[in-house]
């Protein structure tokens, strides 16, 4: 089910009506306020990767250019700090993962990576709230020509659907093991399967509108360009 995605109002111009906060998620809404010509909506651009692939070294790119960029999994992290977030997890997982107040990372990333069942009920009570936090930074950054929420797993929760377009950032394989294990400090098996409980770039490729091969800095950087001069053109 899709989130409701509120912005400041717009005016209907089928029911001659001012729209206070419309939940842009709505299609039918969406068309009435684009209707409006002094409504202006930035476009929602999901940028994703697979674990080890330079995702966040893309999104502090378009950053640079001017670019607001929404990190929801470290945004995620803040949430883990919500003490009614903790308490749903602790009696949901029956299990402390905050011992002393504090999130046990490792015993979250165990069940993360190695109980599929488990990492469902986790994303379930963490990620209305991480998209309640992206509402509000949508709300903050109207005048953008495009928002950016970069995310590490878009395309296997559904969520890319929510966006206009969406950028998946690729790597080699092995380049992407070897960020982990030095980034990380996990040994090369932890790494694969870290990568296994996502899906394969060959799977997500097809519902990718643009492809970013991070492989040198350069031929990147004048990718987010160019892109950059797409999204923000109408």
């Amino acid at each position: 089910m899709k989130e409701a995605l509120k912005v400041a109002g717009c005016f209907d111009t089928t029911k001659k009506a001012y729209i206070r906060r419309p939940n842009l998620l709505d299609i039918n809404t969406k068309n009435r306020c684009m209707a409006d010509n002094t409504f202006h909506m930035p476009k929602l651009v999901g940028l994703t990767g697979g674990i080890g692939s330079g995702k966040s070294t893309v999104a502090k790119l378009f950053e640079e250019l001017g670019i607001p960029v929404f990190y929801s999994d470290e945004e995620a992290k803040k949430v883990y700090e919500d003490v009614h977030i903790q308490q749903q997890l602790n009696q949901a997982l029956s299990e402390n993962l905050f011992p002393y107040g504090k999130l046990n990372r490792e015993r979250l990333s165990e069940i993360i990576f190695n109980a599929p069942e488990k990492r469902e009920t986790v994303n379930a009570i963490v990620h209305p709230e991480v998209r309640n936090r992206f509402a509000a930074f949508y709300q903050a950054h109207v005048q953008a020509p495009y928002i950016i929420n970069e995310a590490a797993i878009l395309f296997e929760t559904g969520v890319y659907k929510n966006f206009q377009k969406n950028i998946l950032v690729t790597a080699p394989a092995e380049v992407r093991i070897e960020r982990v294990m030095q980034r990380d400090h996990v040994t090369r098996e932890q790494v694969l399967k870290r990568m296994e409980a996502q899906w394969a770039d060959e799977e997500k490729i097809p519902l990718a509108d643009y492809v970013i091969e991070n492989t040198d800095l350069k031929s990147m950087k004048a990718r987010v360009q160019s892109l950059h001069e797409t999204l923000s053109s109408k």
